[in-house]
């Protein structure tokens, strides 16, 4: 786990907003974004909307890094990485809650993004988010070792058998695998193959996520 994910879980309150009875009051964040909530007496339900453009950080810790293809979707599951708080200390969304989602390619380089917020003790919901787009490549050589770049790492398994597949290293296949795509099926990928460049992803640095569109929770 990387010293940045250490001082992530450190933060106890990463989003501060107002609450009000029956009036929202804007608090601008670093982005320029603002939060409300709407407080509702009724069964006790609070109901709490924070706006697009709210960061959330992250955290994931299966692995240092995430190694897929450049054109590989893989299937990840992220945890909210710190409480998040408004000014009277109630959590909203806890540390460790799940984010389900993808890394998807886009352009140079791949990102995550977010399809299912679960919190613990509650029905898990549907969320737009994503992270920023990761561009940064390694390359796997035939006959050469993968300990630096696989060392640590969760690989999604079409990345996983082109690698194999290069290197001869069927030890691959003990690693973390994300995904499920056998070496047969991209048996086409290998021929007249020297190298493959992978897109090496830090999740702990690379994947907090900010809101793409309005999320509304109900506790």
């Amino acid at each position: 786990m990387s010293k940045l994910s250490t001082v992530k879980k450190g933060t106890l309150t990463v989003l501060s907003l107002f609450l009000g009875m029956g009036v929202t009051t804007p608090l601008l964040l670093s982005n320029q974004a603002s939060a409300q909530f709407v407080h509702s007496n009724i069964a006790q339900v609070r109901r709490i909307a924070i706006p697009s453009g709210v960061s959330l950080p992250v955290r994931y810790d299966e692995a240092e890094k995430i190694v897929v293809l450049p054109d590989e979707t893989v299937p990840v599951t992220l945890q909210i990485a710190a409480n998040i708080k408004d000014r009277q200390g109630r959590i909203l969304i806890p540390y460790g809650s799940e984010l389900v989602g993808e890394v998807q390619p886009v352009g140079n380089g791949a990102r995550f993004v977010a399809q299912e917020l679960k919190v613990a003790g509650e029905s898990s919901q549907s969320i737009n988010a994503s992270s920023q787009v990761v561009t940064r490549r390694e390359t796997v050589k035939r006959g050469a070792s993968t300990g630096d770049i696989l060392e640590g790492a969760a690989i999604g398994a079409a990345a996983a058998s082109v690698i194999a597949g290069i290197t001869g290293d069927r030890a691959i296949a003990t690693e973390e695998v994300l995904g499920g795509v056998g070496l047969g099926a991209l048996g086409g990928l290998l021929l007249g193959k020297d190298e493959v460049e992978v897109i090496s992803i830090d999740p702990n640095q690379d994947l907090d996520i900010t809101l793409n569109s309005r999320l509304a929770l109900s506790y």
